[in-house]
């Protein structure tokens, strides 16, 4: 079993979902440029940036399983990320209103002594319900939306606008379990 494993990502609700599973790990932020490059496709793109994100703190350290991971939001073919303004985050908002978009995990998990690698991804589709101009102000106004992909949060407020979903919901949160355990257990590691 590896000493440490390391998230290359200082996200709190990839920490928590960390913490939910039982996992020991401590966070080592990378600081790479997250301008993706979807000319391939969505899921293909996430994982490369995951990997991206995982071979820059892989480079820091000597040993230890470093895990990158990266998600997007989909409406179409457009690519919905992190809102900087409110007005933009009610823009995004409206545009999803009524509308299935698709969320993209991707995966990376480096062992920093070997450069062994796995990437993957994990694909799922949120249907929003009709959302009214008062109740994207409100939730606008909570503050949520600003540092979320498609200005929203599945596990906080912005679950009141999802009316269905299709695949993982971890995945949505930004962290696909299932998949993420199918990995580790690839480099021996077993949770349960």
């Amino acid at each position: 079993m590896h000493e440490s494993i390391i998230l290359a990502s200082a996200s709190p609700r990839r920490q928590q979902l960390l913490t939910q599973i039982g996992l020991n790990f401590f966070f080592f932020f990378s600081c790479i440029d997250e301008n993706l490059n979807c000319k391939i496709d969505f899921g293909h793109s996430v994982a490369e940036m995951a990997f991206q994100k995982a071979a820059a703190v892989a480079e820091k350290h000597e040993k230890g399983l470093v895990l990158g991971a990266d998600t997007i939001v989909v409406l179409g073919r457009e690519v919905l990320g992190k809102p900087a303004t409110l007005q933009e985050a009610e823009e995004m908002l409206g545009r999803l209103s009524g509308c299935w978009h698709r969320v993209f995990t991707g995966l990376a998990l480096i062992d920093a002594a070997t450069n062994h690698c796995l990437k993957e991804f994990e694909e799922s589709q949120v249907k929003f319900k009709n959302l009214s101009s008062s109740e994207i102000q409100n939730y606008v106004e909570t503050g949520e939306p600003l540092d979320k992909a498609g200005a929203y949060a599945i596990q906080g407020k912005g679950a009141l606008f999802v009316e269905k979903i299709n695949g993982d919901y971890y995945n949505i949160v930004g962290l696909p379990l299932f998949k993420l355990n199918a990995m580790l257990i690839r480099f021996g590691i077993k949770i349960l």
